[in-house]
């Protein structure tokens, strides 16, 4: 079985380090990355059950095709998709694509709140 982790990838490193920060304080073990090639290499190698992904991690890479890459790398993968300025199509697209939630970027007590909700609840529904 995998142990609960997660890998923090978005391109901002001020948000990648509130993130860790949050969950650092859980106990849970935390990777950050502002890379794409790190994303995949830990996904293929099944290091972490779940991805909180910035929807503009990448700017080579659109976010529905990364997702798309990542579920086929690992079908069992959770990933909740951080993104403030997502349109209702593009949301729409990245759920047909398979994310687990999309949740706003971290701002408030009240963003923090929701995103731990929705990794907790990610852990809990996955098959690893």
């Amino acid at each position: 079985m995998t142990e609960r982790r997660i890998l923090i990838a978005d391109k901002d490193p001020e948000t990648r380090q509130r993130m860790a920060d949050l969950f650092a304080e859980t106990g849970i073990p935390v990777e950050t990355t502002g890379s794409a090639t790190r994303v995949l290499s830990d996904i293929l190698q099944q290091q972490s059950p779940l991805v909180l992904l910035g929807a503009e991690f990448d700017e080579n890479v659109a976010a529905a095709d990364l997702i798309r890459l990542l579920k086929n790398c690992n079908r069992h993968l959770s990933i909740i998709l951080i993104a403030n300025n997502a349109s209702l199509p593009s949301v729409r697209k990245f759920r047909q694509e398979g994310i687990f939630y999309h949740a706003l970027k971290p701002v408030s007590s009240e963003d923090e709140e929701e995103i731990c909700s929705a990794v907790e609840c990610a852990f809990k529904s996955s098959p690893i």
